[in-house]
């Protein structure tokens, strides 16, 4: 077995940082749903730099990258593709979509219709999408980067839970902070950044990151911590529905994700409180009170993590 390629991670950062400025915190947890192996949800009102992200971090690896517009007319076949008939041979054959690819930018997603979003599903769970009862597989590493609008905005229709759930980590961008804003307007001056971003990484160094990060070591302790808090979101009075197994997974890889990030061999308590809220707070349905009361699901995870006795 041949010398394996690593993943330069500062590298990578300092590429998504010269486009994305002010925003550490969500490159990081990008990057923790990257080598996790899951897929990323960024939900912000317009022109905050979602698509910009998804983006730059396609350019940043040396990855094949596909962008779907999700538009109310847009057909699951637009998606994961078609039998197309050859009107000279009189024989079909099937033409991809553009979901065949490392990276997939699905911006707007809210946008198309609830059958079209499901076309993902498959694409995003098993790694593999059926058109015309043929299975066909992805590219490997394979990760959904979706952008959505706040629930709510003129001609968007709710993700499913089922589809939300499929998402490891879902992120707020936030407007900038005022200094930040006009580094960007400046940044702007010469032409597009994103237009400069070179390839970092390769694949086969991603590829590598996602199997390091399932060597990170998590005891015991900390495994019963992520269920404790997992345990509390389907009891609590303020939750209809709780975090699901699929998501307590999730909390699982994405804390190993994160102490990779952080240059450790092991996951600790703060990774686990890092990722609580952009791991589990998508996945909660609110009862109709809280939900009318003003509560967040963000802030309901919040004050379970404030709340929850941290592991000797």
């Amino acid at each position: 077995m041949g010398h394996q390629e690593r993943l330069d991670l500062e590298a990578v950062q300092q590429s998504l940082a010269r486009v994305v400025k002010g925003k550490s915190e969500v490159i990081e947890s990008v990057l923790v749903g990257l080598l996790s192996g899951g897929h990323i949800l960024l939900e912000d009102v317009p022109g905050v730099g979602k698509t910009t992200l998804g983006k730059a971090l396609a350019r940043s690896f040396d990855a094949q990258f596909a962008r779907i517009q999700f538009t109310p007319d847009l057909m699951p076949a637009d998606v994961a593709g078609s039998e197309v008939l050859d009107p000279q041979a009189g024989t079909f054959h099937f033409r991809a979509g553009p979901v065949f690819a490392h990276v997939v930018l699905a911006d707007e997603i809210n946008r198309a219709s609830p059958r079209t979003q499901s076309a993902l599903l498959e694409a995003m769970n098993e790694g593999q999408v059926t058109v015309e009862g043929v299975t066909r597989a992805l590219p490997d590493p394979f990760c959904v980067i979706a952008t959505q609008n706040p629930v709510g905005f003129q001609g968007t229709y709710p993700l499913p839970e089922a589809q939300l759930d499929r998402f490891t980590i879902c992120l707020e961008m936030g407007h900038p902070e005022p200094e930040v804003e006009l580094e960007i307007l400046f940044a702007h001056k010469a032409g597009d950044p994103l237009e400069s971003i070179e390839p970092v990484a390769s694949v086969e160094a991603w590829r590598g990151a996602c199997e390091q990060v399932r060597d990170i070591t998590v005891s015991r302790d900390v495994a019963l911590y992520m269920l404790r808090l997992v345990e509390q979101t389907r009891s609590h009075p303020e939750i209809e529905l709780g975090v699901s197994t699929r998501g307590a997974l999730s909390l699982f890889r994405a804390s190993q994700a994160r102490a990779l990030i952080q240059s450790r061999s092991y996951v600790s308590p703060e990774d686990v409180q890092s990722m609580a809220r952009p791991v589990l707070a998508h996945r909660l349905v609110l009862a109709a009170e809280a939900r009318y009361g003003g509560r967040s699901a963000a802030s309901l995870v919040d004050a379970l993590v404030a709340e929850s006795a941290l592991p000797l």
